[in-house]
């Protein structure tokens, strides 16, 4: 399966730049990880670090799950790979597939993406209960964008080490 990525608009909106430019850095992080095998997603980065293109995978999709649905949309839901609510349990890739991580990852990606269509402005109001404090969709947005900004650096260096492809 090949992704193909959009660039963000020159001249648009704040909702449809916020927009373009999240759907950029998705795509951008799925093209990083397309044509790998289970075994070189679960490639481990440089040592100390376990990090892999799998675990970024899970990540992002704990992430999307936890700032649209549970956030801005208040769903009672638990996490995907954690009974705990710990985050750092999805960067472990054992026992997961390529295949598995990418499926639950675009339909948490599709969940965002009806929960921000249907919200009637980025004024919309959630509460984030790890800091205790109510936040706007406008905020979920950027800290996406900053999130997947952040991790698709990574998966630039881990995606060089495994084949050396590099840009994207």
């Amino acid at each position: 399966m090949t992704t193909e990525r959009i660039g963000p608009p020159l001249r648009a909106g704040e909702r449809e730049t916020l927009r373009a430019f999240l759907d950029f850095h998705r795509a951008t992080l799925a093209m990083k990880c397309e044509g790998l095998a289970d075994d070189e997603l679960r490639r481990r980065s440089s040592p100390p670090s376990t990090l892999t293109l799998l675990g970024l995978l899970r990540h992002m999709a704990e992430v999307e799950r936890a700032w649209f649905r549970r956030v801005i949309d208040a769903e009672d839901i638990p996490l995907i790979w954690s009974a705990t609510g710990d985050y750092q349990e999805a960067y472990d890739p054992s026992g997961s597939t390529g295949a598995e991580a990418f499926e639950v990852w675009r339909r948490e990606v599709e969940h965002s993406r009806r929960i921000e269509r249907e919200a009637e402005s980025l004024d919309v109001i959630g509460h984030q209960p790890r800091w205790g404090e109510d936040v706007s969709l406008r905020l979920v947005m950027l800290h996406m964008i900053h999130e997947y900004a952040r991790h698709n650096g990574h998966a630039d260096f881990l995606r060089e080490a495994i084949d050396g492809s590099v840009g994207a």
